[in-house]
């Protein structure tokens, strides 16, 4: 029997392996799968559709994985601004103590501790002094505060602070905020402390900054009676530049500052900005130095701060581990430490306070990240002898002081600005998930001329080929008892294959 030609003519379904490769957008999937064509021919095409899959997902597998490996690039840049913020500005005098404001009782209490004394050389130490020996009878007071000692016996800046102008303005000892450091009592200038407005500077060079001259105050040094490492040999003012979002460290970050000279410090913004894990190892998170879990295993950074607490700062971490580890080696805190903690007695200071940070410190046992953000100021000093002869004599009659004094004991500081650009630092992830993308879709079109709709063009047609699958499936015949329907006459179907245009004859039962 002849097959029926016309419409009767059976499609293929959309299902069909070579309908999909024949309208896939993905090249090179007609030849392999289309109708007629030498074997030869489909074999290279085959071979050919092959190794540029190979290759695609190669180059995608490193892509991928250069990726997961979370590279960043530092990018430094040069920018202008029309008014900078001045740097806060701390000063120490490197003698921590007045001779003139010791006392017996301190000598009692702080003499062995703090400067190296044995009871019996106290009566030698007041003469050497200058002061009286302690009179008969004399009785210790029976508790003993370390930071009112530094307070009380530390240089005051009203004797210190000789002259000060900020951009040709006057300025004063009101204008600074004491700190506690581990050189004592120091004063802070543009601290921005309880919410004090910073100073700016619109402009760049000497004299549009902070000019003050200071009395270092040689006579009140304590004499020098042992050897120790908190000893100091030289004289003058230490100083740091600093951010007001960190504390100082002006015993390992500041310079120095001689009398008899004219320092000029001229000082350059830097941002500092870091990235976050994992791209870098930057922190954010503010810490407080009172909250601490139980130690398990080598101190790392300290933990976060369960309240508000000041921003985050490297040095501000530190200070919070050493003070962390103190308190609880020995119940209490220096007093340049933050926290909560009480102030170690002298007593404690020497047995058991310094050891303990000495002792961390050798073993670095604080990990404190980067901050995220961070500012910093490079410095360029130069000095200048001073005062010249004219300047000694009018000096010596304005201070009421001789020209031997005003030469051994003065000294001018004029920090500024060099200009008014500033350098930001920034790390920047190396390897975006935009740039991820790009590399792979130039990858996909390079290799096989593909796209992402090529991609979901694949997933419609596996889910295609799932429905047809399912609708295929010859459910089981249901077995009856009962009388047998009547067997309808026979039925024939055509079934038409697109591909060898043969008929087949079917008969249903």
């Amino acid at each position: 029997m002849k097959p029926r030609s016309g419409p009767e003519e059976a499609q293929p379904p959309a299902s069909d392996i070579r309908v999909f490769a024949s309208s896939c957008s993905m090249h090179g999937l007609g030849h392999v799968f289309g109708p007629g064509g030498p074997m030869a021919r489909r074999g290279l095409w085959t071979a050919a559709v092959l190794l540029a899959l190979a290759t695609l997902l190669y180059q995608v597998a490193g892509r991928v994985r250069y990726y997961g490996e979370f590279h960043h690039e530092t990018a430094l840049e040069e920018r202008e601004s029309r008014r900078l913020t001045f740097p806060a500005v701390t000063l120490c005098n490197i003698n921590p103590l007045r001779r003139s404001r010791l006392t017996p009782n301190d000598l009692h209490w702080a003499g062995p501790a703090l400067l190296g004394l044995e009871p019996a050389e106290h009566a030698a130490y007041l003469r050497a002094l200058g002061r009286p020996p302690a009179p008969p009878g004399f009785m210790p007071s029976p508790t003993f505060d370390v930071a009112r000692l530094y307070a009380r016996a530390g240089h005051a800046l009203e004797d210190m602070l000789l002259a000060c102008r900020y951009r040709g303005w006057p300025c004063g000892p009101e204008n600074f905020t004491t700190v506690f450091t581990r050189m004592g009592q120091c004063y802070t200038f543009n601290s921005g402390a309880e919410g004090a407005e910073l100073l700016t500077t619109p402009r760049g060079g000497a004299g549009n900054g902070l000019q003050v001259m200071l009395d270092v105050q040689q006579d009140e040094y304590l004499p020098m009676w042992r050897d120790t490492e908190e000893t100091p040999f030289e004289v003058g003012i230490r100083v740091q530049i600093h951010s007001q979002e960190e504390p100082p460290l002006i015993d390992q970050l500041g310079f120095g500052a001689a009398p008899g000279y004219q320092t000029f410090v001229s000082c350059q913004k830097q941002q500092l900005s870091f990235l976050p894990p994992p791209w870098g190892d930057c922190s954010s998170v503010s810490l407080d130095p009172d909250f601490e879990p139980e130690p398990s295993g080598p101190l790392g950074a300290p933990s976060p701060s369960p309240g508000p607490s000041p921003p985050y700062s490297l040095i501000g971490c530190r200070l919070a581990c050493e003070s962390r580890y103190v308190a609880r080696k020995c119940g209490c805190r220096m007093m340049h430490m933050p926290g909560g903690a009480p102030v170690c007695s002298p007593h404690q200071y020497k047995d058991c306070a310094h050891p303990a940070l000495d002792a961390m410190l050798r073993k670095d046992a604080c990990t404190c990240p980067n901050p995220c953000a961070s500012t910093r100021y490079a410095k360029e000093l130069s000095m200048v002898r001073m005062p010249s002869r004219a300047a000694a004599r009018y000096l010596a009659r304005k201070h009421n002081r001789s020209e031997a004094y005003i030469v051994e004991n003065v000294l001018m500081l004029d920090i500024f600005f060099e200009a008014l650009n500033y350098e930001t630092v920034e790390q920047k992830k190396a390897y975006e998930m935009s740039e991820l993308l790009g590399d792979i879709g130039g990858q996909m079109g390079l290799f096989v001329g593909a796209s992402l709709l090529t991609v979901l063009e694949i997933l419609d047609y596996l889910c295609e080929l799932q429905e047809g699958l399912g609708s295929h499936r010859t459910p089981v015949p249901h077995l009856s008892l009962g009388p047998r329907p009547p067997t309808p006459p026979c039925a024939v179907t055509k079934t038409l294959s697109s591909s060898q245009r043969t008929c087949y004859l079917v008969t249903r039962l």
